[in-house]
C-alpha cells in the first residue's frame, strides 16, 4: 500500500517510510517532516546497513503536500488492516510491529515489476512519475516544484518527461501561435 500511496505523493522512499499518522493535517494533507537514512556501521567485524528515521528532510525543509481523495482512501484501508490497536505516534507504513523501510519498499517494487515482465524500477522513479502526471494535468511547475520538495525549478524540470506521442507533439507545435 505504500507503494500505491506514493503514486499520489511523490514522496522520497526515506520519507515515505518515515511517516506518521500525526503527520496527517486536517485530513487531507500531509506534513513532511522527516526521513529514513541508511548508514553502514561495523558489527563483530562485518558492514552492516542500518537504517533510522531522523526529525528533518533531505533539503531540511518541513513541506505540506494535499492528499488526493485516492490517497486518503488508501490510509484508511491502511487503518482497517492494522485495526484499532496502534497509537497516532506509529509510522503509517508498518509491516507486523516494525517500520517498513526504503529497501523493502524497493524490493516489493522490484518483484513486482519482475512479476509484471517489465524492466525493474526504483522507488525514484514513482516521483518522476508523479511529477509528469501533474505537469500533464496543468499543475503549476512552481507547485509540482515545492510538493517534491525541490529548491531549484530546474531540478523539477529534470523530473518530468513528456506523456505525449511524438505525433500529438507535433500537433501541438503545429498550432501554436
Amino acid at each position: 500500500m505504500a507503494i500505491r500511496f506514493n503514486f499520489f505523493v511523490g514522496c522520497r522512499v526515506g520519507e515515505l517510510v518515515a511517516l506518521k499518522w500525526t503527520d496527517i493535517v486536517n485530513r487531507n494533507h500531509l506534513h513532511i517532516c522527516r526521513e529514513e537514512i541508511k548508514d553502514s556501521v561495523r558489527i563483530d567485524g562485518t558492514w552492516k546497513d542500518v537504517y533510522t528515521v531522523v526529525d528533518h528532510t533531505k533539503t531540511n525543509k518541513d513541506r505540506i503536500v494535499p492528499l488526493a481523495p485516492d490517497a486518503v482512501n488508501i490510509l484508511s484501508e491502511v487503518r482497517k488492516v492494522r485495526g484499532y490497536l496502534f497509537d497516532e505516534e506509529d509510522f503509517i507504513f508498518m509491516r507486523g510491529e516494525n517500520r517498513i523501510t526504503s529497501r523493502q519498499v524497493n524490493y516489493a517494487l522490484e518483484k513486482a515489476c519482475t512479476s509484471l515482465g517489465m524492466t525493474v524500477k526504483r522507488s525514484h522513479k514513482i516521483r518522476k512519475t508523479v511529477a509528469s502526471r501533474l505537469y500533464a494535468g496543468d499543475v503549476p511547475l512552481d507547485f509540482i516544484r515545492e510538493m517534491l520538495g525541490h529548491a531549484e525549478l530546474s531540478t523539477t524540470l529534470g523530473y518530468i518527461f513528456n506523456p505525449l506521442s511524438e505525433e500529438e507533439t507535433y500537433n501541438l507545435i503545429t498550432k501554436a501561435p
